[in-house]
């Protein structure tokens, strides 16, 4: 199972957004069930949950565990095929948030629309590599820090973009032979509380 996976396909991203079928995935992220362990826990009838459990086996969410005897019916144990997912903005292709369109960093939603194009190149990047069975080269900083004003934060800021810039222009061969582009992407802003994630 992986860990996080990247939902681009439209449809797929429609049956997972069904909150029995969220459920579902819920459930098989902790672990292998059958339809009928599985009715009990979400309250429906097993006909019901395999319904649903083919239909998210039909978008690649879900896949064969295992298969058990039970009486005179052999049981399919099914788990989901990542942890958790993201869904890229490729799934609404048509509606995607592009930040060439509009350029501002002290702008939260165009900080959004990086977010987005982050996670629709790096699930396009996943798929990729998994397809052609190789390694895909990453690096990502993560990390919090208290400014004690809104100065002390101007000035990080302007250090941060300086600092960052000083390397690019440093490292940057845009005529190198065999060489290959990659995407910086830094962000600053304020930590969520617990209660705005509730």
């Amino acid at each position: 199972m992986l860990d996080v996976t990247v939902i681009e396909d439209p449809e797929a991203a429609a049956v997972s957004l069904d909150p029995i079928r969220a459920r579902l995935l819920a459930e098989l992220a902790a672990g292998p069930a059958s339809a009928a362990m599985l009715a009990g826990k979400v309250g429906l009838p097993r006909q019901k949950v395999n319904y649903h459990l083919k239909t998210l086996e039909r978008h690649g969410l879900v896949e064969l565990a295992g298969e058990r005897r039970k009486g005179n019916v052999t049981e399919r144990l099914m788990r989901a095929t990542a942890a958790s997912y993201v869904i890229s903005p490729l799934a609404l292709a048509e509606v995607q948030p592009d930040p060439d369109r509009f350029r501002d960093q002290l702008s939260a939603r165009w900080l959004l629309a990086l977010g987005a194009r982050l996670v629709r190149d790096v699930g396009s990047l996943i798929t990729g590599a998994t397809k052609a069975r190789k390694r895909l080269a990453t690096y990502a900083l993560d990390g919090e820090v208290r400014f004690a004003s809104v100065a002390e934060r101007a000035a990080f800021i302007q250090e941060l973009t300086a600092g960052v810039s000083a390397l690019v222009r440093k490292y940057d061969a845009p005529d190198a032979e065999g060489g290959r582009d990659h995407r910086i992407v830094v962000a600053v802003h304020p930590t969520l509380k617990k209660t705005e994630l509730e």
